[in-house]
């Protein structure tokens, strides 16, 4: 039986002297108590006024995925499937990872030939707006 090789912590760089990740004033402060950046409910205030809020937001929430409901049943309607969009985003995924590839070949013999890659787009027959 195989023991698991024991856990080491990862290792860090030399300690450069003089250097904190926070400044002697704010270690103090940034060990107290959170704060949360959103204010809570004032002593005394109506419950009720969150209350209505979370129903309006509920409310705008339901109507807009009525709405994108809507929306779905139009496009699949018009022929669209979910299959159909699947593979046209994979295509799309596959189609951008290809330019970027280009666009870094570009790059290096632009910086090989000293021209900018400007400077490359019509002897490859590349339109600016590609």
């Amino acid at each position: 039986m195989d023991l698991p090789p024991p856990h080491t912590p990862p290792r860090r760089g030399p300690r450069t002297p003089g250097l904190r990740r926070t400044q002697p004033g704010l270690s103090k402060s940034c060990r107290g108590a959170f704060q949360s950046p959103r204010p809570s409910p004032r002593f005394g205030q109506a419950d009720g006024t969150s209350e209505d809020s979370l129903h309006l937001d509920i409310r705008k929430l339901k109507e807009k995925r009525d709405l994108l409901d809507k929306e779905i049943a139009q496009l699949i309607s018009e022929g669209y499937s979910v299959d159909e969009l699947e593979d046209h985003i994979s295509q799309l995924h596959e189609y951008n990872d290809i330019k970027d590839v280009g666009q870094m070949l570009l790059g290096k013999l632009a910086v090989i030939r000293g021209v900018t890659t400007k400077e490359l787009y019509p002897e490859f027959g590349l339109d600016m707006n590609d």
